[in-house]
Formats: C-alpha cells, structure tokens, sequence
C-alpha cells in the first residue's frame, strides 16, 4: 500500500505522564467537548502503567522544547529509567509529574475506555483539568523533522522501517541513505558516525 498521503496529516507533539512512567506521542487528539484520544504501542511501558493506573496527564511541546527530553521520553524506557530524574518537575492535582518549561500547556485526563488496535491501544479519556503553561509557539510533527531533524521512535503509530541507512545504538535515531558521512553526530544524543550500525 503507498502511505504518502499519510504523511500530509497533521500531528502535534505531546508528552504523556502517568505514575511511573512517561512518553512522547504524536496522537493525542480532542474529539469532544472535555474527551480526547491517544495511541500507545502495547509494548510501552507506559501502556501498561495507563492500564493499570487510568490517570495521566499530556503537555503539548513548544518549538523551543531540548531535543534532549524528547530523546529521553521517546527513546528510553521508564521500565529500566527515571525519566525525570534530569529535570525540573512539577505535579499536577493527581500527583502525576509533568515537566513544566517549554511546555505549551498542561492537561490533566482520566481513562474511561480503551480499544484494541493490533500493535496499539487507543485510550479514550475525559480531560478534567487544563492549565496554560507557555505562550512559546507549539511543536508541530513535522517542525520536529524538519526542522529540528528529529526521527520516529520504532514504537510510534507513524513509524516506517527505513529501506537502507544507519542506526545509532544510543538513541535509535536512524540515518537514511546509502553512506554515512565520516563526520556525521547524532543530531539526538550527540553519537559519533563510527559507532553507527548498517541497517540492511
């Protein structure tokens, strides 16, 4: 199937908290009143800790978010890491962390449902509470590509193995193209070119 229309969807960038455990989506969406919708990957933990817990909250990132918070939230596991352990946090009135600078906005939500998607899980949430966190101007998807050279974690809805390139065993990001450049740096964590791995 050719997916290029999908690729001209709009999409925002969000973080998602919940006790214990927190990580980057592209798929938080209002689709009433006070009700919204996000997709996890079933193998996150935080799929699991949302199931469990039912309480969490999202920030929508701003153009001015560290690159090193989404590599953190979108590349590590809170299964094996403190994912706020490097930062400034605030909780919000379920005592759920949230991070506060760069973050346009603060939104508290509680799971009322869920569905089933093969690989992912829907959850569909009633929004009990909103808080205005900054005036900065908010990520969009394809800002983060674009133009801070951002990529799509391996568990993302959006995400698409790519047919030839390298792999930082660090973060994840992944090159695309037939050569690497000697001199080439992760633009995520800051990896050297000579410990990238060939994806064939």
């Amino acid at each position: 199937m050719n997916k290029e229309g999908l690729r001209k969807l709009s999409y925002g960038v969000y973080l998602i908290n919940t006790v214990n455990s927190g990580c980057v989506v592209n798929t938080l969406t209002q689709i009433t009143n006070d009700k919204v919708i996000v997709s996890i990957n079933k193998d996150n933990y935080t799929n699991k800790m949302l199931k469990e817990n039912k309480k969490f909250n999202a920030t929508v990132l701003t153009k001015e978010t560290d690159m090193n918070i989404i590599q953190i939230f979108g590349f590590t596991s809170s299964k094996d890491n403190d994912k706020y352990k490097n930062f400034q946090i605030e909780k919000d009135s379920n005592n759920i962390p949230y991070i506060k600078a760069h973050m346009a906005a603060l939104i508290e939500c509680e799971v009322i449902n869920k569905i089933d998607l093969d690989t992912h899980t829907i959850f569909i949430a009633t929004v009990t509470n909103t808080k205005n966190l900054s005036d900065e101007e908010v990520m969009t998807y394809d800002y983060y590509h674009k133009v801070k050279n951002g990529v799509t974690p391996p568990k993302a809805p959006t995400y698409e193995k790519p047919k030839k390139g390298y792999r930082c065993p660090i973060c994840g990001y992944i090159y695309e193209g037939e050569n690497l450049p000697d001199d080439f740096v992760c633009p995520i964590c800051g990896a050297p070119a000579s410990i990238f791995e060939k994806i064939d």
